[in-house]
């Protein structure tokens, strides 16, 4: 498992990284120990590119929102949507936080770890590059634990590398009572759209 799963424990060396998405130039403090940490990842980048910003979304979850890129992104394209940001690492958590206080964004963005979370929120959609690395069983545990949080009519949508077994992954998640429609495939990444099945 990878280190940036957890908590790290040596110095930060907190950066500035600079990247380009949703046609606007954005700039992230960073910092060692976290995933990611000197830019944007491809994954995420990919699904940043093949999606679009939920419109009169209230509440969103960037689940593993590292340093905050998706949590941010979300929260300045949704003016009226509360977004919460997860994450297992606390590093990754004060950088996210940081991060939202930036881009004027800390009444709206949440970090938090995972027990901190309302289990009672219902997300009307879910924005996730999971950790694929924890390792299958736990990457099913986490999913059975927040995609049932969706709001009714909501999406997750995942990113996931091919070679780290999205089309496998995909069929869990059918296998599983989930609608789940790749809405994307490029740079050996495939973009999913995960829905509960209807009736839900």
């Amino acid at each position: 498992m990878s280190h940036y799963f957890h908590t790290p424990s040596g110095a930060e060396h907190r950066r500035q990284v600079a990247m380009r998405f949703w046609d606007t130039d954005w700039s992230f403090t960073t910092a060692d120990g976290v995933f990611s940490a000197d830019g944007l990842d491809l994954g995420t980048s990919v699904l940043l590119r093949e999606s679009t910003p939920p419109s009169g979304a209230t509440r969103l979850l960037d689940l593993g929102c590292g340093y905050g890129v998706l949590a941010v992104a979300l929260a300045s394209a949704c003016p009226g949507a509360q977004v919460d940001a997860v994450d297992t690492n606390e590093r990754a958590l004060e950088l996210c936080a940081a991060n939202a206080t930036a881009h004027g964004l800390a009444a709206r963005v949440h970090p938090m770890l995972p027990g901190q979370a309302d289990p009672e929120a219902r997300y009307d959609e879910i924005w996730s590059n999971p950790p694929i690395r924890i390792g299958k069983a736990a990457l099913h545990e986490l999913l059975l634990t927040w995609l049932p949080r969706l709001a009714p009519g909501g999406t997750a949508r995942l990113v996931v590398g091919r070679n780290l077994g999205a089309d496998s992954l995909q069929a869990w998640l059918t296998a599983s009572g989930y609608r789940c429609e790749r809405t994307a495939s490029a740079k050996g990444f495939r973009v999913f759209a995960v829905t509960p099945k209807s009736g839900r």
